[in-house]
């Protein structure tokens, strides 16, 4: 599996490609979502299947595709929904360590933690992300975006990120996605990812 696109500027933001939706539109579009969560839980990629997401939420299919071209587009939108939830709770809660290389770890194992709870789930975003093409790049960006603030906040305020900075947190998202395949493969622990990625926040304070 390849690893997911290169960040983009944070400068941009990470609701800049998302549609303005009415209340029943969005409203249905939850409705895809809750659908697409259940089945994903149930039996990972393989069990999303575009019918399936229509009926268990009750829109025509035809809707469906109008909301979301494919699978893919469906799952990776999953992912952006669940990061939006993680930053909010982030925001809530933001990590408590003194040291930024440590905040971020916290952070990024929070989440990490998070996608344990769920590893069909997981393994049906994590899926999606890889298996996307360029007809899914303003999606997977969005992703990327939303990942890259996650890690900016988690470092705390401060002067705007220096460009070797900027370079540390592409590398820790990097590490952080490649983590979580080989956990969700069988072949890595969860201390091992632990380990990984607590070294890889180091490069922060260098």
């Amino acid at each position: 599996m390849s690893a997911v696109p290169p960040l983009v500027s944070p400068a941009a933001p990470a609701t800049a490609t998302a549609p303005v939706l009415t209340a029943r539109q969005a409203a249905r579009r939850r409705r895809i979502l809750q659908a697409t969560t259940h089945l994903a839980s149930r039996g990972g990629f393989d069990a999303v299947q575009m019918r399936e997401v229509a009926e268990s939420s009750g829109v025509a299919l035809g809707t469906l595709y109008r909301y979301f071209p494919s699978k893919v587009h469906l799952l990776v939108a999953l992912m952006r929904d669940q990061l939006e939830q993680l930053h909010a709770a982030l925001r809530e809660r933001p990590p408590t360590e003194e040291d930024p290389a440590a905040r971020v770890a916290q952070t990024l194992m929070r989440a990490f933690r998070a996608m344990q709870r769920e590893p069909h789930l997981a393994d049906a975003m994590v899926r999606a992300l890889t298996f996307a093409d360029r007809s899914v790049s303003a999606e997977v960006d969005t992703v990327s975006r939303l990942t890259t603030t996650i890690i900016l906040d988690a470092m705390g305020p401060a002067a705007p990120p220096t460009p070797a900075q900027l370079s540390a947190v592409r590398v820790i998202e990097h590490t952080w996605h490649s983590a979580l395949i080989t956990w969700l493969s069988g072949r890595a622990s969860i201390a091992q990812v632990k380990i990984d990625i607590e070294t890889v926040c180091r490069l922060i304070a260098r």
